[in-house]
């Protein structure tokens, strides 16, 4: 593999390109007319500006991507996270101009990107899930979704089957309700995906968000790398993940770990994904899996000492996996917290010029980042600017760490939400382990 185009933005753009450099191989960098000062885009070997700056007419811009490769002369296209990077359609055309797609083949993409047809694929190959009901709710029969929610017992939850990012998705609690969210969230997803079709799943009170990292290769050989908790979330938005989970046993984690990985092995996967699990009252339900590297990988990369994104570069060029399931050993803590460009009470997005960055250090700190002091944060995308991460010999020295980290960086001129952070490192509940996923929102109610 020569030359990598990353189809992407911000840190994993970073993030890519680093790899792409240990790996002595050429990049280049794609950006819209807002991003020319992107890290990334200064330190690529070449850039190309694929458009204004609208994602739909720049990240989105599936045309002008396949356009700079080919003018670039790349090799293959790295989508990273986000934008296209989980579009079955993408991955297609890619490999219809003759590049390679660092990612999983098109039809695994579009299997797991429905929520429905993953459901159905995981049952098949054993992979825990929540009782639903096992396939689309249909449309013109009323009585028979009633039935359906009868077998399964109140409360439910109604989805969107192309639904993500925490919409398309609502919570019943009697027979009553039920006919009007499921056409109230039809209409919403209809709207939102172009998709109208729902299904529904037993609704978990407290459950626990626990996933899974797997790697698999070309050559039929699969492999998972443990489990990440990322349960402290808002609005269905992860904010702080780590690993391993707490109170997660190493037969829990080798169960459900090879059950991932052999679920992988039977559909054909290739590159690195992530099965991502409700935990409640000791039993997993997986809910979704990610066919992409996802933000929180570093905290898996901490422990594992494993090089996920180079990993996906090499299996993609078709090498086997550079690892057996038996060379996995989880090593100490690993926490992430996402430094966002909001305002950490309103958590609105908050763009502007940095005046002022320094970065934490010491033992066990590392920064993925693209700022730097002069940066401005445009309006037009993700208000996310970095990622911290610490790792110690156990869970209290890696929240010590990030604590002391937290203390230290520096980010001047605009509103982030690193006292957020602060405040949640800081919380008892939070630092006991095994919060559930409506702990933080409960909280930030509170407060």
């Amino acid at each position: 593999m020569q030359k990598i185009l990353i189809a992407n933005r911000g840190e994993i753009a970073l993030r890519i390109l680093r790899a792409c450099r240990e790996l002595d191989i050429r990049s280049v960098a794609v950006h819209s007319a807002a991003d020319r000062e992107l890290k990334h885009v200064r330190l690529a070997d070449e850039s190309v500006c694929i458009g204004p700056n609208s994602v739909t007419e720049s990240y989105l811009n599936i045309p002008a991507l396949i356009a700079a490769a080919e003018v670039t002369d790349s090799t293959a296209i790295h989508p990273g996270y986000g934008f296209l990077s989980e579009s079955a359609d993408f991955a297609e055309r890619v490999e219809q101009s003759g590049f390679i797609f660092i990612g999983p083949p098109p039809g695994c993409i579009r299997t797991m990107g429905d929520k429905v047809s993953a459901i159905q694929a995981m049952k098949e190959t054993g992979v825990p899930c929540v009782p639903g009901s096992g396939g689309p709710i249909p449309e013109d029969d009323p009585d028979e979704a009633l039935r359906i929610a009868a077998t399964i017992g109140y409360p439910i939850m109604i989805k969107a089957a192309a639904g993500g990012g925490g919409r398309g998705m609502r919570v019943v609690r009697s027979e009553a309700a039920l006919l009007n969210a499921i056409s109230l969230t039809r209409n919403e997803a209809q709207n939102a995906f172009g998709d109208s079709t729902v299904y529904m799943e037993k609704y978990l009170e407290k459950p626990r968000h626990i996933e899974f990292q797997v790697l698999a290769d070309r050559h039929g050989n699969a492999i998972h790398l443990g489990e990440r908790d990322c349960s402290m979330q808002r609005r269905h938005q992860k904010v702080v993940e780590e690993a391993p989970a707490p109170g997660i046993t190493e037969a829990q984690r080798q169960e459900i770990g090879e059950r991932c990985a052999e679920a992988c092995r039977q559909m054909g996967y290739v590159g690195a994904g992530t099965f991502e699990f409700l935990y409640e009252k000791g039993e997993f339900y997986f809910i979704e899996m990610n066919t992409r590297i996802q933000v929180e990988h570093p905290v898996t990369e901490m422990v594992t000492g494993c090089d996920l994104v180079a990993e996906q570069i090499r299996v993609a060029a078709g090498e086997p996996l550079s690892w057996r399931q038996d060379e996995i050993r989880i090593q100490g803590h690993a926490v992430e917290c996402r430094i966002n460009a909001e305002d950490p009470k309103t958590l609105m997005p908050c763009p502007g010029t940095i005046d002022h960055f320094h970065a934490p250090g010491g033992p066990g700190v590392r920064l993925d980042s693209h700022v730097y002091t002069g940066y401005t944060v445009p309006p037009y995308y993700d208000s996310m600017i970095g990622k911290l991460i610490t790792h110690g010999a156990n869970r209290e020295s890696a929240l010590a760490r990030m604590r002391t980290a937290l203390s230290e960086i520096v980010i001047g001129g605009i509103r982030t939400n690193v006292s957020l952070q602060q405040d949640i490192i800081a919380d008892a509940a939070f630092r006991t382990g095994g919060t559930d996923i409506h702990y933080l929102e409960k909280k930030l109610a509170l407060d």
